[in-house]
């Protein structure tokens, strides 16, 4: 890997904090090639600060430091991505992220969903919310609804309709995250369940 720390005359690069795990944004900072040796030696993550102008390793003070998972370098050689393991907040005012949010794990569309599913289970009207009527039911009609929505999967399975597969596919899984908070449960549970057995 070449870091072209020559290229700006402060001899630093910047580099972009990631969580391994979840993929959110931590933090910015920068390195020098000292810095970035450190880094690679110690596989605690290391600064050079522009305010205190000296190596700074994350967390030498609060105990919050980042473990090195890996490491990239972008297209023009110049710009770092630095994959970790956090232990603890990252930024210096507590937050997790230097940009106040949350570092969770999320899904995209599907966390947007259950988010919808939550919100409806809570403030909506079960004569005019079909999620809300759900779980007014109950979970014996939430459990029957996936199974019968898994049979349906199979049934399509076994034809040549790729979008009746896919429309069953999605009403199971609709269904699926249903039930998942009928239960207390969410999409992240059932992930780190299969984190677990990978490393197994």
């Amino acid at each position: 890997m070449t870091i072209d720390f020559k290229k700006d005359k402060s001899g630093l690069v910047p580099v972009i904090v990631q969580d391994a795990s979840t993929k959110t944004v931590l933090m910015l900072g920068y390195m020098n090639e000292e810095a970035y040796k450190k880094t690679i030696e110690t596989k605690l993550v290391t600064f050079y600060s522009r305010s205190k102008e000296r190596l700074w390793t994350k967390g030498e003070e609060s105990g919050h430091t980042l473990d090195l998972v890996d490491i990239k370098v972008d297209c023009d050689n110049d710009t770092l991505l630095v994959n970790v393991h956090p232990n603890g907040p990252t930024c210096h005012t507590g937050a997790d992220t230097c940009w106040k949010e949350d570092n969770k794990t999320t899904f995209g569309f599907l966390t947007n969903l259950e988010s919808t599913i939550a919100q409806r289970k809570l403030e909506a009207n079960p004569k005019e919310s079909y999620i809300a009527s759900l779980f007014e039911e109950g979970i014996n009609k939430i459990a029957q609804k996936v199974g019968e929505e898994a049979v349906e999967v199979v049934i399509e399975a076994k034809d040549s309709d790729d979008n009746l597969f896919l429309n069953e596919s999605a009403d199971l899984l609709f269904h699926y995250l249903i039930l998942l908070q009928q239960k207390g449960f969410e999409l992240k549970d059932v992930v780190e369940v299969l984190e677990r057995r990978n490393k197994k």
